[in-house]
């Protein structure tokens, strides 16, 4: 864990297709770039910089998102994320996020993960169900 480091940056694309659009995801009637996709790029992107830094057994869990979507992609369009981390305290990651399209910004914010144990999470997690 001692490469992840303030700095480190990670780049994820994916194209526009009738799957992520707002109508198709529930979240408006249009078939444009959805909300919800975008910010599950966001995070995906953030997640996988740190992924093969992690030592066995450990993941991040996305816990904090504030993230503007400034402009509509419409079918077609390619999409690209680009995530920076801008600060370390211990297991928690903040990360810079921006997000553009053919045409220039359509997205900017900040995430934040927490480095977790995988197993331990998902156990506490499954625990709370059988009180």
């Amino acid at each position: 864990m001692s490469e992840i480091t303030i700095g480190l940056t990670n780049e994820k694309s994916v194209a526009v297709t009738i799957e992520n659009t707002a109508i198709s995801m529930g979240s408006g009637t249009l078939r444009v770039f959805a909300t919800p996709a975008m910010i599950a790029l966001c995070e995906g992107c953030c997640a996988e910089a740190v992924e093969d830094l992690l030592g066995e057994g450990m993941t991040s869990v996305g816990t904090k998102v504030d993230i503007e979507h400034l402009a509509a992609s419409p079918i077609g369009a390619s999409i690209l994320c680009k995530s920076r981390i801008v600060a370390v305290d211990g297991r928690r990651l903040d990360f810079e996020v921006e997000v553009h399209d053919n045409v220039g910004l359509i997205g900017k914010g900040r995430h934040t993960r927490f480095i977790v144990d995988a197993e331990k999470f998902v156990n506490k997690t499954y625990a709370k169900l059988n009180k």
